[in-house]
């Protein structure tokens, strides 16, 4: 009899679950945040920035701007195609960056510097210029998707690329982005998982200047990225209300977003520290508490 109760326990107990994962259903801010990474090239869609794109790749964006010939102040166009690693073997395309020459292209490909003037109608001596695109491959052949030149990257957008950044001397030292206690470290979330209550001020961590601001990373919700100088960025993830605008320059400490729990199932902050593309732990540069 004991054990035919306990039998019927477990099994509703595991007919309870299954019903409770069978009525669950991603958020609308998750789903539209989730847009699958491209392998090889990234496709700009309104509202990306050079520097959202990187990130979202694990790139530094000094990298991706040149392996795509994009030169400061990195003004994209929705529809470019954006390359997110170094010229390979067997790549169909590639984009000229600055420094590049035919024949440090040709050796990258793996073809003769020759077929790769012919297949491009480039005369002698070969003059290249950066973000120029040149096609590895003899014509006729199928080819991946066509990477445009930058000399097309004038956008007609407000979101213009910004210029500002803080000096290593200048930058000083970090703040915590808001208050509360930690309940993901470094080794789970690549960042830290604060948590907190919705409206709860979320605070730049460092002066510098916004570089992205929206949701279109997949996983971040409404998300700011903060440029702080050549090798730092920030990231403030999950906000409920965004208070900057891209190419603001902010200072340290200063109310930027309120948190929430966009793209997440909890009110919280996700906050990241990247140098040179990289992840770092952020526990390694903010104050002890």
């Amino acid at each position: 009899m004991r054990d035919n109760l306990r039998s019927t326990i477990v099994v509703f107990t595991l007919a309870t679950f299954m019903a409770g994962c069978a009525g669950y259903r991603p958020s609308d801010e998750a789903k539209r945040t989730q847009r699958p990474l491209a392998s090889g090239y990234r496709t700009v869609v309104s509202g990306d920035t050079l520097y959202s794109i990187a990130w979202d790749a694990g790139q530094d964006y000094r990298d991706v701007a040149r392996w795509n010939g994009i030169r400061s102040p990195y003004l994209l166009k929705p529809g470019q195609q954006i390359r997110l690693s170094p010229p390979q073997r067997g790549d169909d395309r590639v984009i000229v960056a600055a420094g590049d020459t035919l024949y440090s292209l040709a050796e990258d490909v793996g073809v003769s510097y020759k077929d790769l003037a012919h297949w491009n109608n480039i005369p002698p001596p070969y003059v290249i210029r950066p973000g120029q695109t040149l096609r590895t491959t003899p014509p006729g052949t199928s080819t991946a998707k066509a990477s445009r030149s930058s000399t097309g990257n004038k956008r007609s957008s407000s979101k213009s690329a910004p210029v500002y950044t803080v000096s290593a001397a200048k930058l000083g030292p970090w703040e915590w982005p808001a208050d509360g206690r930690v309940v993901n470290g470094f080794a789970t979330s690549k960042g830290l998982d604060i948590a907190g209550r919705r409206g709860q001020s979320v605070r730049a961590t460092a002066p510098g200047q916004v570089v992205y601001k929206g949701g279109g990373l997949r996983g971040y919700g409404q998300l700011i990225i903060v440029k702080h100088n050549r090798d730092f960025l920030s990231a403030y993830a999950h906000c409920d209300r965004i208070y900057v605008e891209e190419g603001d320059v902010i200072k340290r400490g200063q109310k930027i977003a309120a948190m929430g729990n966009s793209g997440t199932d909890q009110v919280k902050l996700h906050f990241e520290i990247r140098y040179r593309g990289s992840p770092v732990d952020p526990l390694k540069y903010l104050p002890r508490r």
